[in-house]
């Protein structure tokens, strides 16, 4: 199975997580909208990300049933309108911390033993 096709479930907010493509376009999407005033478009976005045209729209449809962005008109990439450019902060991966015993407090280690 496609690997867009199929969500993270996240139970923290009890909504998905975005794949690592779907991040993609919809940094590509806010990017170009914020830098050359307009939306690219799907030829635009295959070729920025890679993928078929087929693996464009199924994030898009993932970004719009995550309501990311909004799109009626689908006739055009012009009209849709971002709701948000960003993922989530609840929905972002955390990445494990190490704790702070780890780390030397002075710093000097670097400095005389490396």
């Amino acid at each position: 199975m496609n690997k867009e096709r199929t969500f993270a479930y996240n139970v923290n907010r009890g909504g998905y997580m975005l794949t690592d493509y779907q991040r993609k376009v919809l940094r590509i999407l806010y990017n170009y909208n914020s830098g050359r005033r307009r939306l690219p478009t799907v030829h635009e976005l295959t070729v920025k990300t890679g993928r078929h045209k087929t693996d464009v729209m199924v994030a898009l449809d993932a970004l719009i049933s995550a309501e990311y962005i909004h799109w009626d008109d689908r006739s055009d990439t012009a009209n849709i309108v971002i709701l948000e450019g960003w993922e989530r902060e609840s929905e972002k991966p955390k990445a494990d911390r190490r704790p702070a015993s780890v780390y030397n407090n002075n710093n000097t280690d670097y400095w005389t033993q490396y």
